[in-house]
């Protein structure tokens, strides 16, 4: 895949899977910030990536951020598509008591890239055809 190193990411990792098992390469913030309780910022990575078309990156939060931190990706999973080629960024909010500080190359998320169905033709129909859960919504199944 390839990714490509921006003014603001001169200095930093590239992103990695942190081990064999890893879905997600990690993600690091390009610059320093104080992000404060109940504020969300939009952080910058330093990379342009270029997935690959088929594919689609999903940007989810670091377990470790979120557990102790209460920081965590605001519209997770943010939907990277192929076709972006600009700047990598992460809107990361605080939803803890006190203000969480990002220094500089600090993992902040990761972004795990997923293979995607596309379709070319939407056919609109009168009625769709019947399954067992039907019209099922939220909970039908139980709490």
């Amino acid at each position: 895949m390839n990714i490509q190193r921006l003014e603001n990411g001169e200095g930093l990792d590239l992103p990695l899977q942190q081990t064999p098992g890893s879905a997600g390469f990690d993600l690091q913030a390009a610059d320093s910030c104080v992000l404060f309780p109940g504020c969300q910022s939009l952080i910058g990575t330093g990379f342009a990536w270029e997935i690959p078309a088929g594919f689609v990156g999903f940007i989810t939060p670091r377990s470790g951020l979120a557990k102790n931190h209460f920081v965590t990706v605001t519209n997770s999973p943010g939907t990277v598509d192929s076709d972006y080629r600009g700047e990598i960024k992460v809107l990361l909010h605080n939803k803890g008591a006190e203000p969480y500080r990002f220094n500089r190359g600090e993992r902040i998320a990761q972004m795990v890239i997923v293979p995607v169905a596309t379709f070319t033709e939407i056919i609109e129909v009168d009625s769709l055809s019947d399954t067992v859960r039907g019209l099922g919504g939220f909970g039908h199944t139980g709490t």
